[in-house]
């Protein structure tokens, strides 16, 4: 993974410079990135194809016996829209203007967009079984393209990179979500997969919305203050920043000299400006060149950066999804998602967390927007580890999504979620959705998980029973007259209860404050 970052980083310097190459004085036809060698079209989808050539130049563009005509703006930009195509290929994709660009060994199958954060960017390389899961990854029909890490308040209009096809090579640097996620779609399937992974590590929501729906927005109001500010005091803190700089190598060749280890490198304000943190920086240096090109969804793992604030994100990440569909001028295409895994200590007790309350929000975002999922993950973490090495079961999850909902393929795909709590006496029974044919305790008969409260509001563990197919009896001893239920409601939370078919129950609080 540390070298796929490496690399991606690499391509920066070379990125924006490449981004910037289209002007209206040239004559040349010019592609983005996108429409390179090995590229997949989506499959029966109106595909749009576009570029840069001189302002007036006549375009054609051809490909499988279609052809399409248009004319390059003032601006030199041009773009078609292909008529849809089964899934198939290789063809030829022909543009030709003042010259002719042919891209060969095109296919034509499902599209997915592969982003969040640093446990979707994951290499192959770093997951479990890796050296397994490379020497088996050879697969010519599934191919694979990489989005640099740029962050910018400048939209991009391309970005350096190319489709690979999928090979024990081209995987090892490639998001092992994605291409696990792929390659149960392309086994299932059988028609061609393109994967376009543009994750960066670390990056908060925020910097991949449009900088404008945030600052229009009341809700957001402090968080664009606070980097007003920031962006206002920069240029200041960089100058006091480089003199700090100066001083420390100073120091650090001297410590050298001494044979006595050099402090590390500090980062910096200018690195605060061009990072993963600032709203629309993301979206306008990764997301933005790919927006437009034909895909059926984009699969997310995200949400760690906004722990400290998860009720803002309640609204924040339904606003990203929604502002994505809109600019993509597709419709509602599907959007997957990751719940956070279980991470941080086990607390002997129950308690309050951030870490599921942005759990919390991202359920519930599931009830704003149509054709949204989440694949529940709470039993997949590591302890000491925000970056669990499953990926394989994490893709698996996220697959049965798509493969019932995009595909028509009958396979149970959604976790069991509350529904509601009825009281009486001193038992709370709780009733689910999405059980499918019931629901089971993993590894032993005891249910774990179940945290009850009383008039006084203090939660104890509570003893749990399976009384239905889709019903669990909750008490406590101590606990008279019941008044809320948890379940897995923790950072960590031990928990074991599941449907039948083998998905975890999604972590819930029947006393939560969501409207």
């Amino acid at each position: 993974m540390i070298a796929a970052r490496l690399t991606r980083w690499a391509a920066l310097l070379g990125t924006l410079a490449g981004a910037l190459f289209v002007s209206s004085v040239q004559a040349d036809v010019k592609l983005p990135a996108l429409f390179t060698p090995h590229m997949v079209l989506l499959r029966n989808a109106k595909d749009k194809v576009w570029g840069w050539a001189q302002p007036g130049e006549a375009i054609k563009v051809g490909i499988n016996g279609q052809v399409k005509t248009t004319e390059a703006g003032k601006d030199g930009k041009w773009s078609v829209t292909l008529d849809p195509m089964p899934a198939g290929g290789p063809h030829s994709l022909s543009i030709s203007g003042k010259n002719t660009i042919v891209i060969d060994d095109v296919l034509v199958g499902e599209v997915w967009i592969c982003s969040g954060q640093s446990n979707m960017e994951w290499s192959v390389s770093a997951a479990n079984d890796a050296d397994l899961e490379s020497l088996t990854a050879k697969y010519p029909k599934i191919r694979l393209i990489t989005v640099p890490l740029v962050g910018t308040q400048e939209p991009q209009s391309d970005f350096k990179g190319k489709w690979e096809l999928c090979s024990p090579q081209s995987v090892r640097g490639f998001s092992a979500v994605g291409y696990f996620f792929g390659r149960q779609l392309y086994e299932t399937l059988d028609v061609p997969i393109g994967l376009i992974d543009n994750a960066w590590g670390g990056s908060s929501c925020e910097a991949w919305i449009r900088r404008d729906l945030l600052e229009g927005d009341s809700k957001y109001a402090d968080l664009m203050s606070n980097w007003k500010k920031q962006e206002a005091d920069a240029p200041k803190a960089e100058i006091e920043f480089q003199k700090k700089l100066d001083e420390w190598k100073a120091a650090a060749e001297k410590a050298k000299a001494e044979k006595k280890p050099a402090p590390r490198r500090p980062n910096g304000p200018a690195d605060a400006m061009r990072g993963q943190h600032r709203p629309a920086n993301i979206y306008n240096g990764v997301l933005k060149p790919t927006i437009g090109y034909g895909i059926r969804g984009a699969i997310w793992y995200q949400g760690e950066s906004n722990t400290g604030n998860a009720k803002l994100y309640r609204d924040m990440f339904p606003l990203m999804i929604k502002s994505w569909r809109d600019e993509w001028g597709i419709g509602d295409f599907s959007f997957y998602w990751v719940q956070l895994a279980d991470f941080l200590a086990e607390r002997p007790q129950p308690g309050d967390s951030n870490w599921a309350e942005l759990r919390e929000a991202q359920t519930l975002t599931m009830n704003r927007l149509p054709k949204t999922g989440q694949a529940v993950i709470a039993d997949l973490g590591e302890t000491q580890d925000i970056h669990p090495r499953d990926k394989q079961n994490v893709a698996k999850r996220l697959a049965r999504w798509a493969l019932a909902n995009d595909y028509g393929v009958n396979v149970p795909y959604r976790s069991p979620q509350f529904a509601s709590l009825s009281i009486k006496g001193d038992k709370a029974t709780v009733r689910f959705n999405h059980v499918g044919s019931g629901l089971k305790a993993f590894d032993v008969p005891e249910i774990k998980g179940f945290a009850i409260a009383g008039k006084d509001g203090k939660y104890v563990w509570a003893k749990a029973k399976i009384v239905g197919t889709d019903t669990v009896e909750v008490s406590a001893e101590g606990v008279k007259e019941p008044t809320a239920v948890r379940y897995a409601w923790a950072d960590n939370p031990v928990a074991n209860l599941y449907s039948v078919a083998g998905l975890p129950v999604t972590p819930f609080r029947s006393d939560s404050d969501a409207k």
